[in-house]
């Protein structure tokens, strides 16, 4: 009891700074169970958007009862947004590292947080302070770094897609971020539903054989149901730019990840750009909260 006390009683900076890193790691892994899996893409979009659903959903049910239905027609125009942009990011983003380098893709999505500060500055007129900017274009230049032996001239309607995924994201969470007083996780639990059922169009085999039994469900619940649940939540505490930005983090634990367990080294310009991302959320995350 006295934990969630003290929970309680952290600030609107603290919550959603803690949100939006446990979101995070929760996502990390998710690279190597990907790559670990057997599974065709759109079977991996399929379940990734069935098991989640079905997980959160009765998550949902068991907390809130009927009220989850009352949350979710409550939600308006904000709900209809978020149901909107949350499954369009989950497709474009397979679709865009289908048609394109995945590189590319990376570094579209890494203009997330950009894109979010604009956003928000446009339609909240909350614009970040000068330490958000700076940590914006850091955490994006060290993503370029990361990726730039990798970038290359893809397919445009891939390219294009990877910037779509990012101002989805970006749309998403200053949807979010506008509708405070408004519980969003029922309009996502929809908007996952709309992803396995687009994923049918296109999925070849419901099978799942041999270790994938266990790596999907855990992949689905760990990386996808929980973070989901996180970041749908965060930025009612943070500006949006600011949940994002902690998203840049995947970039290097996630490949750290892939190195411990199936011995894929990382690049010396991961590890480089890795550390200069972590650093630069790390100091902002500190003087924030400090400041808090």
């Amino acid at each position: 009891m006295e934990r969630f006390k003290s929970l309680k009683n952290l600030t609107e900076q603290q919550k959603g700074s803690l949100l939006a890193f446990v979101a995070v790691m929760f996502i990390t892994p998710d690279s190597l169970f990907i790559r670990l899996s057997n599974v065709d893409t759109w079977g991996l979009v399929f379940y990734r958007g069935i098991i989640p659903f079905v997980t959160v959903l009765f998550g949902m049910l068991l907390i809130y009862k009927l009220n989850f239905f009352k949350m979710l027609f409550s939600s308006g125009y904000h709900g209809l947004l978020y149901i909107g942009t949350f499954s369009l990011t989950n497709i474009t983003f397979v679709v865009s590292i289908q048609n394109t380098n995945v590189a590319n893709t990376l570094v579209m999505i890494a203009m997330a947080p950009m894109l979010s500060a604009i956003l928000g500055g446009i339609f909240l007129k909350e614009l970040p302070d000068k330490k958000t900017w700076i940590a914006i274009f850091i955490t994006f230049l060290a993503a370029v770094y990361i990726f730039y032996d990798s970038l290359q001239l893809g397919n445009f309607f891939g390219d294009i897609l990877g910037l779509i995924t990012a101002l989805g994201l970006a749309v998403g969470a200053v949807t979010i971020r506008s509708a405070k007083k408004k519980n969003l996780v029922p309009a996502a639990v929809v908007g996952k539903l709309f992803v396995a059922l687009f994923a049918l169009l296109f999925i070849e085999s419901f099978t799942l054989t041999n270790n994938d039994i266990i790596i999907v469900p855990l992949m689905c619940i760990m990386c996808v149901a929980i973070p989901f649940v996180l970041v749908t939540i965060a930025p009612r505490f943070i500006p949006a730019a600011e949940v994002n930005l902690f998203f840049l983090l995947e970039t290097i634990i996630g490949p750290i990840w892939v190195w411990l367990l199936i011995k894929e080294q990382p690049s010396i310009e991961t590890i480089q750009g890795g550390a200069v991302i972590i650093a630069t959320i790390a100091i902002h995350s500190f003087i924030k909260l400090k400041n808090s």
